[in-house]
């Protein structure tokens, strides 16, 4: 089987190294991958940059298979594209990615389908939202309704501040991202994400097949410094599973978060086969959802995937055919611990370019897997730097995750940070604290 992997992310990296372990697959097709990707066994990296790209690689590499990455090219209507083609494709049409693309859409959702979250009210006129936040309760969440690659959110403390971040996003700061703005209630507790694999079409909603399958609960550390300090990023580490997902927990997610979820998919007939990713809030009152990802979350894909036990192929197989209801989720006992090293200056101005090294011997010592995301191939810098050069050199903020497994957490984070201490690139940060007590964020 061959399966194109659109994406150049530490989450694509992660999807092409647990796809070529599949014995089913022989070829795996990454558009535009990273220098990670180039790397892995039975890949190749093309270049494309638009939906017809894609597909004219695809038909001419006779793909089997397409699963896509991001949350862009979903908006875009990349699956639709494929389907209409006969191309079997892991993520959801454009129509359910409204689900992350527009906040509003996937909150009028959660209300009708009784999925419990934050209240919350959709504006589109600057001085209505105004008079809104007179007579709330602060803090506040203000959300921007479209994409904003995760600048779109502010947790307002004051009354001055909300009105600031509202000023700001209807007078354009991100486009028409900002244009309708979601004015949501503050919910107090420690976020976790849980990933699941979704199979919904009209059909298998009627014949009793339609199934969202849970992934173990992980969770990001999104901000920069150690003890959840600094500026937010795309995500400085992972951890899986989370110990403070208890049974209970669980089960409340189940009845109240998931099960609404696929009864609302259900009765939408929305056609969705891909990844869903449920950001939860654990409070006092139990789990709430903060928001869906139409997609696998990054760097949480990095410390799940390596968990799982279950063949991905086959799992993305049945997620494309509708026969979900005939898959059970196996996993690797212990823990999986992935902190992220990023450039200097990140997340604001950084240097591209800049070779990295590893230590093999320390590496190979961890067991861990290093995921590339903001790096890409340069072979000179292998011959004309040093002998202990990787070909590699930095080309994005966040530059790769060092995924590493062990028997109980304090095993895993071990072998996680001996890991990271192996990587040397100039400028290079992380977090030392990913998993620990305090570093998660509460509220």
């Amino acid at each position: 089987m061959k399966i194109m992997v659109i994406g150049n992310g530490g989450r694509e990296h992660a999807i092409v190294w647990t796809l070529a372990k599949s014995p089913s697959v022989s070829k795996i097709i990454c558009v535009p991958g990273n220098g990670g990707t180039s790397l892995e066994d039975k890949s190749v990296n093309f270049s494309a940059t638009t939906a017809n790209d894609c597909l004219e690689i695809a038909q001419k590499e006779k793909c089997n298979m397409v699963v896509i990455g991001p949350e862009n090219p979903l908006a875009e209507g990349y699956a639709d594209l494929f389907l209409k083609n006969n191309i079997k494709v892991v993520g959801p049409v454009q129509n359910s990615a409204k689900l992350e693309s527009s906040k509003d859409f996937a909150k009028s959702f959660m209300k009708k389908y009784g999925v419990a979250s934050a209240h919350s009210q959709t504006f589109t006129d600057l001085t209505s939202a105004k008079a809104y936040l007179k007579d709330h309760e602060i803090p506040v969440v203000i959300k921007a309704d479209g994409l904003a690659a995760g600048k779109g959110v502010t947790v307002a403390t004051t009354r001055e501040e909300a009105e600031k971040a509202l000023e700001s996003l209807m007078n354009g700061s991100l486009g028409e991202a900002g244009k309708s703005v979601v004015i949501e209630d503050y919910l107090s507790g420690t976020e976790v994400s849980i990933l699941a694999a979704v199979s919904v079409t009209e059909e298998s909603g009627a014949n009793g097949k339609a199934r969202i399958l849970p992934f173990l609960p992980a969770r990001d550390h999104k901000r920069l410094y150690d003890g959840a300090k600094g500026p937010n990023t795309g995500g400085m580490g992972a951890v899986c599973p989370v110990d403070d997902f208890t049974p209970e927990i669980r089960e409340q997610f189940e009845n109240t978060i998931l099960r609404p979820t696929l009864n609302g998919l259900i009765a939408e007939k929305m056609d969705y086969r891909g990844f869903l990713f449920f950001g939860l809030m654990l409070t006092k009152d139990g789990p709430k959802c903060l928001e869906y990802n139409v997609r696998l979350g990054d760097p949480e894909t990095q410390a799940v995937l390596p968990l799982l036990k279950t063949d991905f192929a086959n799992l993305c197989t049945s997620i494309c055919d509708g026969m979900l209801d005939t898959i059970s989720l196996e996993w690797e006992n212990g823990y999986q611990v992935a902190p992220v090293a990023v450039s200097g200056g990140y997340p604001a101005a950084y240097k591209k370019g800049i070779p990295i090294f590893f230590d093999n011997g320390l590496l190979h010592k961890s067991g861990a897997k290093v995921f590339v995301a903001g790096a890409i191939s340069d072979r000179r810098s292998a011959k004309d730097v040093s002998p202990d050069a990787s070909g590699l050199i930095t080309n994005g903020g966040r530059v790769l995750a060092c995924s590493a497994h062990g028997k109980t957490f304090t095993e895993a984070w071990e072998n996680a940070y001996t890991a990271l201490n192996s990587v040397k690139f100039e400028g290079i940060f992380y977090r030392k604290d990913i998993g620990l007590p305090g570093a998660a964020e509460s509220t």
